[in-house]
This record gives structure tokens, sequence and C-alpha cells, in this order.
């Protein structure tokens, strides 16, 4: 009786496996406690990401964005920096940013849920027309 319903159980796991592969979250944190400027959505294609800050524009603070990538299941890929910067961009266009600057990312692990992760951070900015 135990091997008929292992036998049943079996391939419900694996199809479930090829659900959902990762989830994510954002959050945008206001610099110095100044409320953010409402801009206009950009197109996430136009986003600059740099782990560096921009010296050649002007550019004014939208606010720092964490973003992070949780795979669902064991049997998935690892998050990576390519998706972290897709949410990143994903994140900063909904805000009407032009660049993600400071780009980090942080250590990836298992946490309560989710079987593996991966965080990054950046400041959204928007520049100043000449």
């Amino acid at each position: 009786m135990k091997t008929k319903k292992l036998i049943w159980l079996i391939p419900l796991i694996f199809s479930t496996v090829g659900c959902a592969s990762t989830w994510s979250y954002s959050t945008v944190d206001s610099i110095d406690g100044v409320p953010q400027k409402s801009y206009e959505a950009t197109k996430q294609e136009n986003i600059t990401i740099t782990s560096l800050d921009i010296t050649n524009r002007e550019y004014e603070v939208i606010g720092d964005i964490s973003v992070s990538v949780n795979k669902t299941t064991v049997f998935n890929a690892d998050p990576t920096r390519e998706q972290i910067n897709s949410k990143l961009k994903e994140k900063a266009a909904s805000l009407g940013a032009d660049a993600v600057i400071l780009v980090r990312y942080g250590k990836g692990g298992i946490g309560l849920m989710t079987w593996g992760h991966l965080e990054g951070k950046g400041r959204a900015i928007k520049f100043i027309p000449d």
C-alpha cells in the first residue's frame, strides 16, 4: 500500500517542480527621511545599472532600492546577478528612474521560505536635464 502512494506522489512532485522557479520582492527607502518625488515610469531597457557612481551628469536621488530573488524548490537553479539586475531595472522603471548606481550584491543562501536567495541593492536616480 505504501509503495502505491509513493509511486503516485513522485509524478506529482516533479509536475510542480516546473512551475514558477523564482519569486521576488523589492523595497524603496527614502534618503534621509525626505519623501521621494513622483516621476512618470520609464522603460526598463533604458535604465543603466552600475556598481559605480555617475560623475559626468547631474542627477537627483529617488531612493535606495533593495530586491531579492528566491528560488521556489531545491530543484530550481540558484538566482543570478542577471536576475537581480532585471528586478532592479523593473523597480527603478516603476519609479521613473534613469539609472541605478552603487549596485551591490548580497550573499545567497537558504532561508525559512526559500531554497535559495540572492539580494541586490542600489540607488535609483533621475538625470537632471541640461
